[in-house]
């Protein structure tokens, strides 16, 4: 009931009310529901972004929880995978050390009788050169003697050349002095008629310069007279069309006393300007002279820390190239020694392939009996073994006394070496042979063939008398070859000469 009774005091209002009241209080009671409408507006707008933003932080907050429970996942999960990783990389690791250390023990090893080989072949080389010492020592002397030899005889050669050239030169120098005194007289007539000569001539230059500026004075008088008219007129000239400048300047002037009152009035703001500068100048000033103090400050503490920095860097780079060149060292030398070994094991492969090779091409005997029996008697062979078991004197005696293991091989050695040398030569004897009988065939059947080139040469079946034109390696007398002798006539000549 209460609505109502106000809906009718309203339009009681509205009816005793007039025109113009009615306008104003429409106009007014719209305006009331406009700003109720815009709070209400407002107020939804308010609790719509705090609920966003409670939102944002709850969305923000579970998505924190989310990332930190799947890293705690990923991390145990990682951390798994690593732990197997690890295990597989310390076993490789060990497999990787135990190979290295086998192969620095193989090389240690290796580097001992390397040692060893170098130290018995620096003994040699030393002996070696002093014997090569003593020998150009030697040599020496003798060079020595004959330099002196030599130098007795330059020197006997250079003072006597000497005193010719002395003698020759004192000679030279008094013609010089002669050629010289002589010279000095031409020189001073020269310089007399030279003087009178530069007198004579001054006089006349001077003569001369004393007429051209005389008559160089009147032209430049003349000339000063014109030029001082033409300035009077100029000046003329000037003044006329300087009036109106005057004027004007006086003008100007009046401006210039008005500018320099503002000027003054200006200038005394900018020394007010200027005073609440200079005190700001003074504050900036404190304060950077604190700020430079804390800088001072902070760059010596930086100074410090970079210095330290830079010793401990040069520290580390020092370790870091001395690491390095250990490392590379020893990287050369493990390669030099892997090569020089593989070069020994391909050294020794070759050497089993060719003892394979030449034991399939031994005979029996060689099988049964590789070495040859000696062929020295006993009081010799008791001789050998004496001298081998003396202490060597000689270098090359000592060398050879090293290689005495080798003596099974140098007796198969040699009996090969002379068992090929027996086959060359019986080789050269039967190609000798061969080709002294592939000759003798060659001219058989040269004299069983006829033809006009067989006839026009010698032939070897002609024979008279028990002689043959031809120079043969077996004589036709030879018993192996003798046969009884016929004379054969061709029967076209019988008959041609009996009828």
């Amino acid at each position: 009931m209460a609505p109502k009774k106000k809906k009718k005091s309203g339009k009681g209002k509205l009816a005793k009310m007039t025109e113009e009241e009615r306008i104003i209080y429409l106009e007014q009671k719209a305006l009331q529901e406009e700003e109720m409408k815009k709070k209400k507006e407002d107020m939804l707008n308010q609790f719509l972004k705090d609920k966003l933003v409670k939102e944002e932080r709850s969305a923000h907050f579970n998505l924190f929880k989310l990332n930190h429970q799947w890293r705690t996942i990923m991390r145990t999960a990682k951390s798994k995978e690593l732990k197997k990783d690890i295990e597989i990389l310390s076993q490789t690791f060990e497999r990787v050390v135990d190979r290295k250390d086998s192969v620095i023990k193989s090389l240690v090893k290796d580097l001992g009788e390397a040692e060893e080989q170098y130290s018995m072949a620096l003994r040699s080389h030393l002996q070696n050169m002093d014997h090569l010492i003593d020998l150009q020592r030697c040599r020496l002397e003798v060079l020595l003697s004959e330099y002196e030899e030599e130098l007795e005889v330059l020197k006997k050669e250079f003072d006597t050349e000497r005193q010719m050239i002395v003698e020759q030169h004192k000679q030279e120098m008094n013609d010089l002095q002669d050629i010289l005194f002589a010279m000095e007289e031409n020189a001073n007539e020269r310089e007399a008629e030279a003087r009178q000569d530069f007198q004579s001539l001054r006089d006349e230059i001077k003569n001369k310069n004393l007429e051209e500026k005389h008559a160089l004075r009147i032209q430049l008088e003349s000339q000063v007279e014109d030029l001082w008219k033409q300035f009077q007129q100029a000046l003329r000239n000037y003044n006329e069309t300087t009036e109106e400048r005057k004027a004007a300047f006086e003008n100007l002037r009046d401006k210039d006393e008005k500018s320099a009152k503002e000027i003054e009035m200006q200038m005394r703001k900018l020394q007010r300007i200027s005073d609440t500068i200079a005190q700001l100048r003074a504050k900036m000033a404190q304060n950077s002279k604190e700020s430079e103090e804390r800088n001072r400050e902070l760059r010596d503490q930086r100074e410090v820390i970079a210095h330290h920095f830079h010793e401990l860097k040069s520290q580390m780079n020092r370790f870091r190239e001395n690491e390095r060149a250990r490392l590379t060292q020893l990287t050369l030398q493990s390669s030099a020694a892997l090569k020089e070994l593989q070069r020994k094991v391909d050294k020794g492969e070759r050497i089993l392939k060719l003892a394979e090779q030449c034991r399939k091409l031994e005979t029996e005997e060689e099988k049964v009996l590789p070495f040859y029996a000696s062929s020295l008697t006993e009081e010799e062979q008791h001789d050998v073994a004496a001298a081998v078991a003396e202490a060597p004197s000689e270098p090359l005696a000592e060398i050879m006394h090293e290689y005495t293991s080798l003596e099974n091989f140098w007796k198969r050695y040699n009996k090969v070496l002379l068992d090929k040398v027996a086959l060359d030569k019986e080789k050269s004897t039967l190609t000798d042979e061969n080709q002294r009988l592939r000759a003798i065939l060659k001219q058989y059947l040269d004299g069983i063939s006829v033809n006009d080139e067989i006839l026009s040469q010698h032939n070897p079946l002609f024979v008279v008398n028990q002689r043959t034109n031809v120079q043969m390696s077996i004589p036709v007398l030879d018993p192996r070859i003798k046969r009884p002798t016929q004379t054969v006539v061709e029967a076209a000549h019988v008959i041609k000469h009996t009828i």
